[in-house]
């Protein structure tokens, strides 16, 4: 929905574009810390955009890919993404300034896909629910559920799509 704007709060954390959703900006904060404590520094690259946001980065991916068909693969289209949601961040380490699959082979990235769940996120776009998800892996994409579906959706293996249906079932 073009209108769409949720209530966010920047969270107190390393990097840009640190807005989420009251709830999930206070699990980013703690999954930041417990990082750190942990040895490992992350850093945000970017959370809560707008409609017209996403619409400028769709735009832009199109233009880059020549079709909304292989953008639509990498992007989400205006008024689809979690992040307009305030519930998504993107993640990295803190000296890399491009996102790229390469962040699971990192430090950084291996902590996040062992410990996201600990904190109420998942990663969303694995490499094995491609044609699932229908969105490219992305290991650097977190989405905020809340931790009792986050540790049920690590359980058992499942991406959103599947523990949903499951749940409506």
């Amino acid at each position: 929905c073009k209108d769409y704007v949720p209530e966010t709060t920047a969270a107190k954390v390393q990097g840009t574009l640190r807005k989420l959703r009251p709830d999930a900006a206070a699990a980013l904060e703690e999954m930041f810390a417990a990082a750190k404590e942990e040895g490992v520094t992350l850093s945000t690259v970017s959370g809560y955009r707008s409609y017209s946001k996403q619409s400028l980065i769709y735009s832009r991916k199109v233009g880059r890919t020549g079709s909304e068909a292989e953008a639509d693969k990498l992007v989400a289209r205006p008024g689809a993404s979690e992040h307009q949601l305030g519930l998504a961040m993107d993640v990295q380490c803190p000296d890399t300034l491009t996102l790229s699959s390469n962040f699971a082979q990192t430090d950084e990235g291996r902590w996040v896909e062992e410990n996201a769940h600990r904190f109420g996120f998942i990663i969303r776009y694995k490499e094995e629910w491609t044609d699932i998800t229908g969105y490219a892996y992305e290991p650097w994409h977190i989405r905020y559920v809340g931790t009792e579906h986050s540790l049920a959706m690590q359980q058992s293996g499942q991406c959103l799509e599947e523990y949903l249906g499951e749940v409506q079932q």
